[in-house]
This record gives C-alpha cells, sequence and structure tokens, in this order.
C-alpha cells in the first residue's frame, strides 16, 4: 500500500525507536488464538462469500457478491481521486488485525505495559471460560469454542456482550472493543490509504528547537542484581523539580534565573523536534501515560495525559485560555483563596502568556472551526476565537500537535521555559523515576529534604534492560510537578497522610460528535482547535456546562470512539474520516473521582463516572453541534453514544427541496425528530457512551486550611515543610479551560515566592 507523503516540503521525521517487545507472557498460545478470533469479528475481512451459505466463514465475514460491490463503492467515494480507489477500498475491506503482525505486537505491548495486573487477570479469566464447554455455552449460546465459530457468529456474540446481564461481561465488551479498534489503526496499512491521511502534515514544517539539552548520565551499577548494599548515586541540590511539564518547567525557570541551583528529573525522555510529528505506533508509547491507553475503573472514559519531556506542554494542541471570572471568583469566596481574584494573579497570567507568545494574530481557522464560528453566528451563540501559544509571530497551521511539533512553533515548555532554566544553569535529568520524597523530623516540624529514585540510561530503557542506577537527590527544597495523576500517587508512596490526596479529581470529560459531508475536507488539517462555542457552559446557575470546540482527527485518537454496530459498518464509518469534521461537549464537571496506586503494582487507577448532570450538559452540548453542522450542509451527524443512531439528511427531493431546507434551518423535521429521540435518553448511560478527558486536575488541591485539601495557598504540602506541589493537581475544582495557563500562572507566582523565601532563609 502506497505511502502518502506530504507534498510541500519533503520532510521525513526521523525514526523514533522504542523498547523492545516486552517477553513477559501475559497469554498462552490459546489465549492468542481466541483474543485474535474475537479482534477478527470486530474489525473483520469482508470477502465474497465462497458458497450459498453466507455465515458459515470462520476467516472472514462473508457477503454476497452485491454486497461487497456496495461497500467497495461506498468506501472508494472518499478515497481522494489520485488513489487507485477501487483496489484501495477492496484491499482496506479485506484487512483483518490477525493478518497484519503488527497487532498482535502492539497487544502484547498493550497487555505487559500497561494493563494492570487486575485487567490481566480479567482477560485471562475470560478467554479460559470461553476455551471450556460450559463456559463457551454460558457466554456464547454454543459449547463450540469461540475461534471455530464463523465470524458472522463471533460478531453476534460479541455484539450480545453490550447487553449482558452480567456487568463483568459488560466491562470486558467495553475494554477490548476499545483495545481492538485503537489497535487495528496503528497497526493498519491499509486505513491511511483508504482515508488519505498523509504520514506528515500537507502543510509540514521543520525548524531546529531553541536550545539542544543535555542531560546527566550516571555510570551504571556495578552488579545487575539490584544489589541494595550497592550505594546510590547521590546529587545535591537546593532544589530539586520533580516533573518537566507545564507547572515545573515554569518553576524551574523562575528559580535558576533568581540564582538558585536547580535540578528537574522527569521519568521520561526527551525528543528533539526532527522527531516530530512521531507516528500512530511510537507516539503512546514515547508522548503519553500508560501508553494512551489508560481507562477509568469501569471503562467510560478514556484518559490522555503527555508523559515526556515537556509533559503536557509537548502533546497538547496550542489552546492558550485564561482562567475565567466565575471560575477565579469560585476559587477565592467558595474556597477561601482569594490569591485567584487578585491582581498578582493576573500579573501570572499575563506574564506566562506573554512569553509563549500567546495571540490570535495569526490564526487560520481550518474548515472545520470555520463551521463551528459560522454555526454560532447563525444560531446566536457566544462564540470566541481561541488564543495560541505560538509565539504571535507567524501561522501555526497544524494538527498534529498532539505527536510532537515539528515546526517548534508551539510555544510550550521545551521552547520557553525549560530552555530559559538550562540558559540560567538548571540541571536536567531524565529517566528518572522517583520513588519516595524524604523527611527528617516529624509532625509539623516534618522537613522534605530531597528524593529517591532510579535512574534508566535510554540505551536500558530501549532494551528493557533490568538494572536501573539508584539515585538521591538531596534538596532544600522539593517541588512535586508529576501531573494530576502522578503527584498524589508519588505523595502517598512517601508516606503522607491526607485523605484528600488523589480525591477531588476532575477530567473535563468530552463527549465526541462527528460530521459528513459530500465533499472532501481533510480535517486532520490546520490547527485542530482555535474556536470554541460558550453558550452552554453555565446550565446550572454556577458555571457548570459545556463548551464546544472541535479536536484533533488523527483515526486512532478520533476514531475508536464512536460506538461499534457491527464489523462491515464499521469499517465504512472509518472510511468517511476524511470527510468528517469534529465537534467535541468539553465538560466543566460538577461531581469529581478519584485516582489511586494499583494494590498489587502501584500504576495508576482512575475511578470516575460522568454524573447524570455532567453527562446531560455533554449532550446537549452535542445536539447544538448537531444544529451547527446540519447548517455547515453535513449530510450524517454521528455521536459516541451507542444507543443514538446518526442522523441522516433526506436525500428525498419530493419533501424537501433545497429552498425550502434553508428555509427551514434547524427547524428541519428530521432533524428535530432526532434531536427529541436524543433528548429522551437523558441522562445518558455510561456503559454506552464514549468519553475521554485531555485535562486532569484537583488530586492535590489548594485549601486554606489543612483539613480541606492537601496543600496551602502558597502550594506547600499541608503538614511539612519545604514539599511543595506546582501542577494542575492544586486546582480547587475544574478550571472549565484547557488547564496550560491557570497551571503556569499559579507556578509563576508560587515559584516566585519560594525563591523570595528562600533568600530570607539564607540572611
Amino acid at each position: 500500500m502506497a505511502e502518502i507523503r506530504a507534498e510541500t516540503t519533503g520532510y521525513t521525521p526521523r525514526e523514533v525507536a522504542i523498547p523492545l517487545l516486552p517477553t513477559a507472557q501475559v497469554l498462552t498460545d490459546l489465549h492468542w488464538e481466541t483474543l485474535l478470533a474475537l479482534a477478527d469479528a470486530v474489525i473483520p475481512s469482508i470477502r465474497v462469500a465462497a458458497g450459498k451459505d453466507h455465515a458459515s466463514s470462520t476467516t472472514h465475514y462473508a457477503v454476497a457478491e452485491a454486497e461487497l460491490a456496495s461497500a467497495i463503492t461506498t468506501v472508494s467515494a472518499t478515497i481522494p481521486v489520485s488513489q487507485p480507489s477501487t483496489d484501495v477500498a477492496r484491499a482496506y475491506l479485506d484487512e483483518s488485525p490477525s493478518s497484519l503482525p503488527q497487532f498482535r505486537e502492539g497487544l502484547q505491548r498493550l497487555l505487559a505495559d500497561y494493563v494492570h495486573k487486575e485487567g490481566q487477570d480479567g482477560i485471562r479469566f475470560i478467554l479460559d471460560v470461553l476455551n471450556t464447554r460450559a463456559g463457551a455455552l454460558l457466554l456464547t449460546g454454543s459449547t463450540t469454542p469461540v475461534q471455530n465459530q464463523p465470524v458472522a457468529v463471533r460478531e453476534q456474540i460479541f455484539a450480545g456482550w453490550a447487553s449482558s446481564r452480567l456487568p463483568p461481561i459488560r466491562l470486558i465488551y467495553r475494554s477490548l472493543s476499545a483495545m481492538f479498534k485503537t489497535t487495528w489503526m496503528i497497526a493498519s496499512p491499509t486505513l491511511p490509504a483508504a482515508v488519505g491521511f498523509p504520514r506528515v502534515p500537507m502543510q509540514v514544517k521543520y525548524a531546529p528547537g531553541c536550545w539542544e539539552y543535555e542531560f546527566l548520565q550516571f555510570p551504571p551499577p556495578a552488579s545487575s542484581s539490584n544489589d541494595d548494599s550497592e550505594p546510590p548515586e547521590t546529587i545535591e541540590t537546593d532544589i530539586v523539580i520533580i516533573g518537566s511539564g507545564c507547572g515545573g518547567a515554569v518553576a524551574a525557570k523562575n528559580l535558576a534565573e533568581a540564582g538558585h541551583r536547580v535540578l528537574v528529573v522527569e521519568k521520561s525522555y526527551h525528543y528533539a523536534s526532527h522527531y516530530f510529528p512521531m507516528d500512530n505506533r511510537t507516539a503512546p508509547v514515547s508522548l503519553f501515560e500508560g501508553g494512551a491507553s489508560i481507562l477509568t475503573d469501569d471503562a467510560s472514559v478514556a484518559i490522555f495525559a503527555g508523559s515526556t519531556w515537556g509533559g503536557g506542554g509537548t502533546v497538547n494542541w496550542s489552546a492558550a485560555l485564561q482562567t475565567q471570572a466565575f471560575v477565579r471568583h469560585e476559587w477565592a469566596h467558595e474556597h477561601g483563596l482569594p490569591f485567584f481574584t487578585s491582581a498578582a494573579f493576573q500579573t501570572s497570567l499575563d506574564r506566562v502568556c506573554d512569553r509563549m507568545g500567546v495571540s490570535a494574530a495569526h490564526i487560520r481557522h481550518n474548515r472545520q472551526n470555520r463551521d463551528l464560528l459560522a454555526g454560532a453566528r447563525k444560531l446566536g451563540y457566544a462564540a470566541d476565537v481561541v488564543p495560541q501559544n505560538t509565539g504571535g509571530e507567524e501561522e501555526h497551521y497544524c494538527g498534529y500537535c498532539t505527536l510532537g511539533c515539528s515546526s517548534a512553533g508551539k510555544k510550550g515548555p521545551t521552547e520557553t521555559w525549560l530552555a530559559d532554566a538550562a540558559k540560567a544553569g538548571a540541571v536536567f535529568v531524565e529517566g528518572f523515576k522517583a520513588d519516595r520524597i524524604t523527611f527528617t523530623g516529624s509532625g509539623r516540624e516534618k522537613m522534605a529534604t530531597g528524593v529517591e529514585g532510579t535512574w534508566t540510561s535510554r540505551e536500558a530503557y530501549l532494551s528493557r534492560s533490568p538494572t536501573p542506577r539508584k539515585v538521591v537527590i538531596q534538596a532544600k527544597k522539593v517541588i512535586v510537578s508529576c501531573g494530576t495523576l502522578n503527584s498524589p500517587l508519588l505523595l502517598l508512596r512517601s508516606g503522607l497522610q491526607n485523605w484528600h490526596l488523589g480525591r477531588n479529581l476532575h477530567i473535563h470529560p468530552v463527549l465526541f460528535g462527528a460530521a459528513v459531508f459530500d465533499e472532501e475536507i481533510r480535517p486532520w488539517e490546520g490547527s485542530a482547535l482555535t474556536a470554541v462555542v460558550k453558550e452552554f457552559e453555565n446550565l446550572d446557575g454556577r458555571g457548570h456546562g459545556a463548551k464546544i470546540e472541535t479536536t484533533v482527527t488523527l483515526p486512532p485518537l478520533f476514531l475508536p470512539i464512536f460506538p461499534w454496530r457491527g464489523g462491515l459498518e464499521y469499517k465504512k464509518f472509518c472510511a468517511k474520516l476524511g470527510a468528517m469534521t469534529s465537534y467535541i461537549a468539553v465538560t466543566r464537571d460538577r461531581e469529581s473521582g478519584r485516582v489511586y496506586p494499583d494494590p498489587v503494582d502501584g500504576r495508576i487507577r482512575v475511578q470516575y463516572t460522568p454524573s447524570p448532570f455532567d453527562r446531560k450538559s455533554a449532550a446537549e452540548a452535542l445536539i447544538a453541534s448537531a444544529k451547527m453542522a446540519y447548517l455547515a450542509g453535513a449530510k450524517e451527524f454521528h455521536v459516541s453514544y451507542a444507543d443514538m443512531p446518526p442522523f441522516s439528511r433526506s436525500e428525498d427531493e419530493g419533501k424537501t427541496d433545497e429552498e425550502t431546507e434553508e428555509e427551514e434551518g434547524i427547524n428541519n423535521p428530521a432533524l428535530q425528530d432526532w434531536i427529541k429521540q436524543f433528548r429522551q435518553k437523558f441522562p445518558l448511560d455510561v456503559e454506552k457512551a464514549g468519553y475521554a478527558s485531555a485535562h486532569q486536575m484537583g488530586t492535590c488541591r489548594m485549601a486554606s486550611a489543612a483539613g480541606q485539601g492537601v496543600v496551602d495557598p502558597e502550594c506547600q504540602v499541608w503538614g511539612t515543610q519545604g514539599l511543595y506541589v506546582m501542577d494542575a493537581s492544586i486546582f480547587p475544582s475544574a478550571s472549565g479551560v484547557n488547564p496550560m495557563i491557570t497551571n503556569m500562572a499559579i507556578a509563576d507566582w508560587a515559584s516566585r515566592n519560594l525563591s523570595k523565601k528562600m533568600r530570607k532563609e539564607e540572611r
């Protein structure tokens, strides 16, 4: 299958090395046979039936010749004219997961590296049950092993699990369907060709980053046995900052420029701009927490968080919104934190925006953002252009920035704060996993003295060497900036006891919409998020509701969230990506969840279910999105809710001619019937909804009193001295906007205050 490449500059990113495949055998050969048989039912090979019985094939989904011809025509209709569309469509429909070695490799990496022990046990248990006569009868209605069933029968079995009376079976359905869809899109060589999706953007630009980072290296341990008797490597500094994301990077700049010795440690690794944008196979491993595969415990929400040098600021979409007045008022008056309505906070907001060149001056909206603004104008909705942190000097027309910015035009931490810190003498370590904060004293005299952890060289990381180097960092002050998912877990590992640790988790749960047009759109071109509709952000009178935005439409990040209604239908839906625009309902969640460590291996677990109010808020915003899509001329509108069929525009000219349709607008009877049907499903069943989250906040929240949160108004952890948290985990509640600017402004103010405090202590 010919690869679609950039048509302008000829730039091709360098290949990114990722760790060798894990050697741990999570599944047996029989497990794999059963799992791949299920995957082939979800994403089947579509072929003409060899005989009269269309449902008997165990290798492919057998259809009549006329049905295959119709499917090829449907898929070919959206393939760019430059491609041999019929051949591409046929190859795409013929492909199955088990035919792709990369698919099994992807599942092997996912299961071994990112699925917690309980999840692994659950998958093995289901696969074992399916391979017993009694279990197969219970779960499939037949004593025949599922891998020996025809593909069409397997599809019916898997679809039936979605509505099983047994909650664990419904959970397995949601988890496996998400796993199969995403892994297939990463592995598939035919999907990019079928939708016209290029390896790099057509308008791609490359520029070297502003700084060539250097990282401390340590000699390997003398023994490969992790002998506890071997002395650790010891470093001494004034301030250690754990995490290189938006909060930690701002603190590093301010404290280094104030003359303090600053050491920034990061558990992940740095990649220069010539590796960007990464491809869909390497980016999850190299840039995202948990391989971009974290699900809440009930599998209702997919969680995306950055884990690389620069943290979330390396993978976000450039949207740079300041904290809104109603949120600042809530934090100041309901949480007793007057800083948020002070001039000092506004000064910090402006300072961080100025450093990154936040501006709307050079924005060129792509089609989906133009549709959003045009629809809002026609319906009278409140809408704004979203400023971008792109230096304020030139256009930044790239929808791939969540895979890293090749142009260095996105002025995130690596292009601003960390570079400034380096120039001021800050020292950096990559590949450092913080195990625990160290202390002296007890009670209110509990003084942070540094951090202990393990360092793994890049070479050892890639080769899966089992010999990390123990490192002890001694410091006068410790700043935890590990992000909302990791910061509370580090504090818990360090022996801190605070009921609020990990709680108060807000995630801005997002529901998705996809509008399908008759023409080629290429929605991945251009900046992903440059406009916002705010009409529905205050549905309870207390600042809770949903904003409407657009999103990145890279296949593995956009398409898997939409419901699966059978293998052939799902393949036909995915093939329409090149003719789609996106809508997302970003909810300022009123209720919260929690982050906690897995009891077996300590990795991140997330307990969160969108509340009925938040589910209704998102659905109302999706209804408004459908109206805007209709006015833009969309012929279909899909939502990420399995129990709601897509809206399809009538093609019966005898009922509605173009003139009548233009006069009706959103009063079109078919559209109104669809809206009525959707509202009858409120509040949406979480098990049938596809939610995602790219914003996490609140798990170490700031409070005016010790019993109400984790950190005090100066970001110091209650009950300690010298230990601070500076990241989005300290937000008192959901920010309601992309958290980057709020996070940076708090870190700017807190780190400047810390520097003043240290100078006084020295004197």
